[in-house]
This record gives C-alpha cells, structure tokens and sequence, in this order.
C-alpha cells in the first residue's frame, strides 16, 4: 500500500466525522460512492441493512443533523487493508450529541466503524459502512426529537 492510498483513505474516513459536525453536507456527500450499504443494526437492532445511493444517504441523515445543537464524531486508531481498487479501514469511534434545551442534553456512543472504500476516477470514496456499538451514555431520546425538529427546519 502506497502512503499516499493510506493518507487518502484515512481522509474520507475522518472527512465522515467533520462533514457531520460541521454540516457540510456538500463534503459529506463527496466522500461517498454512489451506491451503498449502511448497516447501523448495532446502534439500532431494529432497522436493517440498507443499500441505497450516497444522496439517499444524506438526505436521510440531515434532518437527525439539523436538529441537533452540536456533534462531535472521534475517530482513531485506523487499520487500513488494501486488496488492489479495494480497501478496509477499521477505526474506533465515540459520538457525541447534543440538544441543549432538553433536561438531559447530551448522548453518546461510542465502538468503531468497519468502512469499505472503492478506488474511483475521482479518488477514494466509502462504499459501505458498518457501525458496531460498545457502549451507550445518556439520553438517547434526543435522537427522535432532534430528527423532529430538524425536519421542521428543513421544511419537510
């Protein structure tokens, strides 16, 4: 693997984090393939593996982003393997979120994310993610009432 795969694949993982946090949804979109597969069953059992385009994507995670006050997404420790135009990258994780007007505004997750990132015309780009939850702290309701709120801001 050359530095300058690893130097790139490390960045669209961490650009994951700071497009969230920063709402950037234009750099949250770019570090995506255009088909996916996102399987979120550990943080939520009951949903399922979805596959679904990178716009679908972030359309779907924006509103639950609006709504919020505040995040912040770490990510560590990456393990990068490359198998040609193929790649994994194993990072820890701890996600914290914030809803300040609520009595307990604050929950966090925290685990890691196996991503797998395709070698494109225009770069690396994750084309599945897999999030596995360790632990959970605080009020995870904020999570529904800042999808709320966030699609009222949205207008939609």
């Amino acid at each position: 693997m050359s530095h300058d795969d690893h130097t790139e694949i490390t960045r669209r993982v961490y650009e994951y984090a700071y497009g969230i946090d920063t709402r950037d949804w234009d750099l949250y979109r770019s570090i995506f393939a255009d088909d996916l597969t996102m399987d979120f069953t550990s943080y939520r059992p009951t949903d399922k593996v979805r596959d679904l385009s990178g716009d679908a994507w972030v359309a779907g995670v924006k509103p639950l982003f609006t709504g919020l006050d505040a995040t912040q997404h770490s990510m560590s420790n990456p393990i990068v393997d490359l198998d040609s135009d193929q790649a994994r990258c194993r990072v820890y994780m701890q996600a914290a979120h914030f809803l300040v007007d609520d009595p307990e505004p604050e929950f966090t997750i925290g685990g890691f994310y196996d991503d797998v990132l395709i070698r494109t015309d225009a770069g690396w780009r994750i084309s599945a993610v897999t999030l596995t939850v360790w632990w959970r702290r605080g009020n995870d309701a904020i999570m529904e009432a800042a999808r709320v709120r966030g699609t009222k801001e949205l207008g939609q």
